[in-house]
């Protein structure tokens, strides 16, 4: 996953594994302009409604998240508020979480992941919502997941979306996340046998926007990431734990 045109080669081999003569080959070529075929391409919702169970069978059992979620479990207390955005078939993440005693809403854009985390979640609570136009309840949550939903839209909407999902904390309350960082604006790839475009921002960009509202940054980390799929290659995976505080 990264940009063809005008990005180095170091970026180009974290987000795809490959230098950039070989990125157009595995995913997609060079981002194409708006209106071209890029326009064309399956939404966010239309790509996991195809994907379904599939996704929890090769992304189910990534160890940073599952390490997050222990981190996070241990700081709840039973009862919590947490979201979960991006929620997909509801494992791990909300099914951890209501193990641990949490009260757990999820979301995504996808008719058919919420469909799947309800009946293998049914302690919680799924909607189907884009993390771009949901409104919660005032009240906040204690804290909120969001483990990769962010890629599949623009970039400037992966930083809006930082900012929404801040603002749904409660005071003192935990932020946990990861993506795959970089630059990447509009990217055309192919994943899990589907053509998508793709952004993000840089690690350190994540890291600026986070204190920019008003969260703590308590521990970042990167990690590599092979995905039980023969045609993935590795991914490199950045994990963020911030906290609100609780004067905030």
């Amino acid at each position: 996953m990264d940009l063809g045109s005008g990005l180095d080669d170091h970026r180009t081999r974290i987000l795809t594994g490959a230098s950039p003569a070989e990125a157009p080959r595995q995913y997609g070529g060079a981002p194409e302009t708006k209106g071209g075929p890029m326009s064309q391409r399956k939404s966010a919702a239309e790509v996991f409604d195809d994907l379904g169970e599939r996704y929890e069978e090769v992304f189910g059992r990534v160890p940073g998240q599952l390490a997050a979620l222990d981190w996070l479990t241990g700081r709840l207390p039973a009862g919590a508020r947490v979201l979960d955005v991006g929620s997909g078939t509801g494992r791990p993440t909300a099914e951890t979480l209501v193990r641990a005693g949490c009260a757990v809403t999820g979301i995504d854009v996808s008719a058919a992941m919420v469909e799947l985390a309800r009946a293998r979640v049914p302690q919680a609570r799924f909607e189907q919502a884009d993390v771009r136009t949901y409104t919660p309840e005032p009240a906040g949550f204690d804290a909120v997941c969001s483990f990769f939903p962010l890629l599949v839209m623009d970039q400037p909407e992966v930083a809006e979306a930082l900012d929404r999902m801040a603002s749904w904390l409660a005071p003192g309350g935990y932020f946990v996340m990861a993506t795959v960082p970089g630059d990447i604006r509009g990217l055309d790839i192919e994943w899990m046998g589907h053509e998508v475009t793709v952004s993000s921002l840089s690690t350190a960009d994540h890291l600026a926007r986070l204190a920019d509202l008003g969260l703590e940054v308590l521990h970042h980390h990167t990690a590599h990431f092979q995905p039980a799929d023969d045609r993935a290659v590795p991914e490199e995976h950045l994990f963020c734990y911030a906290r609100r505080s609780a004067g905030s």
